[in-house]
This record gives structure tokens, sequence and C-alpha cells, in this order.
């Protein structure tokens, strides 16, 4: 049986999104409401995303050697509607990144691909601790001499946020599998089966079985 997912609260995602201000804010925004996979958002081009249809299409990714190829599986790609508020962070984001060669969504400052434990180190960990939402390592220590703060989740929480808030809207398994870009149902079932399961719903249908039965 597969570890369930680490999952941010609603309200720890709300101090997440209060936290992600700046440059890095629609990043934040785009993996929260689209669930892509890291790998994904680094190699997502404007010319995937319709910013008037308030949709973005996955059919690219950067690989951990910053290599660009297709995505993980076939149905890895795929077109995603995205939340006003990811869209709207998306055209202001639109207006102030240069558009450089490559087309990039989030390009680093050099205009590449960023490099994903960039995103971790240099993004993610200074929203996390930003927002109040870390550890103290017992036995490493910083520059100063401080404890290290550990980020509470990984950037990849983001990704099982999505697909809990799908879920919670009763979007159906075979839905959430084509959103999150899973290569079958079973991957959905393995990681949020448990999200999918309503003890309120599983006792009204046993009631109205037996109803039916002895009526």
């Amino acid at each position: 049986k597969s570890k369930r997912p680490e999952i941010p609260t609603k309200a720890e995602l709300r101090d997440i999104i209060a936290a992600a201000t700046g440059k890095h804010r629609p990043l934040i925004l785009t993996a929260l409401f689209s669930g892509m996979r890291a790998s994904e958002l680094r190699g997502v081009r404007w010319s995937a995303v319709d910013l008037k249809a308030g949709t973005i299409e996955v059919s690219e990714r950067v690989d951990a050697w910053n290599e660009v190829g297709a995505p993980k599986t076939a149905s890895s790609h795929r077109v995603i509607p995205l939340a006003p508020m990811a869209v709207n962070a998306l055209k202001e984001h639109r207006l102030a990144v240069s558009n450089g060669a490559s087309g990039l969504v989030f390009p680093s400052e050099a205009g590449t691909p960023l490099n994903h434990q960039n995103v971790d180190k240099r993004i993610w960990k200074p929203l996390l601790v930003s927002a109040g939402m870390f550890t103290l390592h017992p036995t490493d220590r910083d520059e100063s001499g401080e404890p290290t703060k550990v980020p509470k989740y990984t950037f990849h929480a983001l990704r099982h946020a999505a697909a809990s808030l799908f879920i919670e809207q009763k979007l159906s398994p075979k839905r959430v599998q084509a959103l999150m870009g899973h290569s079958s149902i079973t991957v959905t079932f393995d990681t949020y089966g448990h999200l999918f399961e309503d003890a309120d719903a599983d006792q009204r249908a046993v009631s109205e079985i037996e109803a039916r039965l002895l009526s």
C-alpha cells in the first residue's frame, strides 16, 4: 500500500498564497491550481498558455539535467483549466517577464529553465519559512550557528493539494486522472484513493440497500 501524500491544510494553503508575493507568486499559484509537476512548470512556454480561455497546456517538461523534452508519459500531455487568481497572476507576469528566445513562462534570470534545486532552495524554502511552516533541524546549523530551518512540505505538496481540491469539488476519478496526467487510474487511486472515500455517503448507501431489500 502506498504511503499517503502529505497535503497542506486549507488554512496552510491560504497562508502560502498570502506569503507568495513578488515575482514568484505566479509560479506558486500556477502550481497550486494546476497540479502540474515541477518539471512541467519549468518547461512550460507562453505558447502553451491561453490567458483568454484560462487554460495551460502541458506538452513539454525540463528534467533533472535541465534538458527539455516530452512529458513523462503520453497521458501527461493535457490541457488544464486555471483558477481566476492564477490567470490574473499570469497576466501580470506576462507583462513583467522578458520574452526570451525560449519563451519560457518561468525562466531563470538568465532566461534558461529554472534549476530544480533552485526552485526548492531559493523559492519554496524561503516562502514556507516566511509563512512559518518549518521545523528546526536538531543537528544542522547555518552560517550564523542557528539551527537550519526545514520546510514542513516539499514543493511537490502543491501538486497533492491541487488533486485534493479537484476531488473535493467532486470531479470524477477519471477526470482527476486526466488533470493530474497520471498514466493510469490505478496511480490516481493508489495516491489519492482515501480522498475519494465518503463515510457519510457509504452509510446512506447501505441504509438505502436495506430499505429497498425490506420494502
